[in-house]
């Protein structure tokens, strides 16, 4: 099985580090960076295996037929990766469209 990120997820990503540093979530630039390198492992690795639910239609404007998972970071952070799963020469694609965390988007999620 392989996951893939769409490259808007990939910048999301440079840009997070830098946003969880200058909100004062981390004193250190490396302790951002570091978290958001963990999250994207942790993704990688268990996106396949996690539980997953279908996406609410106000998600489609990252694509259609999406599911997401939940990836618990702390007691009060969790984060929702939206994808959509590929299947070709008998492998799995978890193509990963839209990451957002709960203190953005859990109200869209019912």
């Amino acid at each position: 099985m392989n996951v893939i990120f769409l490259p808007e997820v990939q910048k999301y990503y440079g840009h997070l580090e830098q946003i969880l540093y200058e909100n004062g979530y981390f004193g250190f630039m490396e302790s951002s960076k570091r978290y958001v390198k963990e999250l994207v492992d942790d993704i990688k690795t268990n996106l396949p295996t996690k539980p997953h639910r279908p996406a609410p239609r106000y998600f489609d404007r990252y694509g259609q037929n999406m599911e997401y998972a939940v990836f618990k970071k702390s007691k009060r952070t969790q984060w929702y990766v939206f994808f959509r799963v590929y299947r070709e020469n008998d492998e799995d694609f978890y193509q990963v469209r839209y990451i957002a965390n709960n203190h953005t988007v859990a109200q869209y999620l019912g």
